[in-house]
């Protein structure tokens, strides 16, 4: 049995929940993961360094009194989320903690890393690592990634422009392993459809930052209700990277969200961990293109209820329930 096949059988849907900076934390990846969808969170969000094997110890042993209290329940594994950029000069010792307690996937961003792979795959662990374009995805199927996770048009944070038919097409030619698919997926039939196209799982963020549990302002969280794709500007001027923000949180900024300049990669920086002071994400807000389909606050336990539901509403529709 592959190791996707061994994942999916913990599953109750194909979701793997993306990593948000800030927002991901213990408490809404076990609730996550309780409920049958892979949770996940960045390194980079437990701070200091120290609080990261924290962390991953309340993470592991919740999840493990939930399985001796409920042995049929399917609980989904856990996924950290390493930022490999030259400036995170915490990944060393982020790794050194995740190898300790076997964290089952590993997410990379901004570069693959063999020293990564090579790290989570010691133990039996696998890494995904996230791509905008086809070029990237060949460099890190080269070095020996074990799936890939495509960040299309549309998706939160730092997305591509690339449309999802026309990216999965290319990569599903060039690799039959792992693939995850992300951008504005936020309902039980977007889901479904991601299967239809080939994709493995489905990678979804903005879904959950209203949820009860995300670390989010409550401000962020209305204005993820009351907003719609029209809503979403797609700048690289806050990171150096382009992303899609909410427009009402640039312009709460004092900004104009379209006379924003463009910005180069020379600006970002992870050093310590990143600036929890800069403007970029504590103040001016990732969401994605589907944000218009979420109107409703509620837990992550209930959200993800919703989602069954939708999902199995349209395997109905198309008659695959038979």
């Amino acid at each position: 049995m592959s190791n996707l096949e061994k994942i999916k059988k913990q599953l109750t849907l194909p979701i793997l929940c993306s990593p948000m900076f800030i927002i991901s934390t213990p408490k809404m990846v076990i609730e996550q993961c309780k409920a049958g969808i892979i949770g996940s969170f960045p390194a980079l969000n437990a701070r200091p360094a120290e609080k990261l094997d924290e962390w991953l110890s309340e993470i592991e042993e919740t999840l493990a009194a939930y399985k001796a209290a409920k042995p049929d329940a399917r609980i989904a594994p856990y996924a950290v989320n390493q930022i490999a950029h030259p400036t995170n000069d915490r990944l060393e010792h982020d790794m050194r903690v995740c190898v300790k307690h076997k964290v089952p996937i590993i997410i990379t961003s901004l570069q693959a890393n063999a020293h990564i792979i090579e790290a989570a795959h010691s133990y039996g662990g696998v890494v995904y690592h996230d791509v905008t374009n086809i070029r990237h995805a060949k460099k890190a199927v080269s070095m020996g990634v074990d799936g890939l996770i495509l960040v299309t048009a549309g998706a939160g944070g730092h997305a591509g422009t690339l449309n999802p038919f026309a990216l999965l097409s290319e990569v599903r030619e060039l690799f039959d392993g792992p693939i995850i698919l992300g951008g504005s997926i936020t309902k039980g039939n977007h889901i479904l459809g991601a299967e239809a196209m080939g994709a493995d799982l489905a990678y979804m963020g903005t879904r959950f930052i209203a949820t009860e549990e995300a670390n989010a302002e409550q401000s962020y969280k209305d204005m993820i209700l009351a907003s719609s794709a029209s809503d979403i500007v797609y700048t690289s001027f806050f990171t150096g990277v382009h992303g899609n923000y909410l427009r009402g949180s640039i312009e709460r900024a004092g900004l104009d969200p379209d006379n924003l300049a463009s910005s180069d990669k020379s600006k970002m920086s992870f050093g310590s961990g990143g600036s929890s002071k800069s403007k970029a994400w504590r103040d001016i807000w990732g969401a994605g293109q589907g944000v218009g389909g979420i109107t409703q606050q509620a837990s992550v336990a209930d959200t993800i209820a919703k989602l069954r539901d939708e999902y199995e509403t349209a395997r109905h529709r198309l008659n695959l329930d038979r």
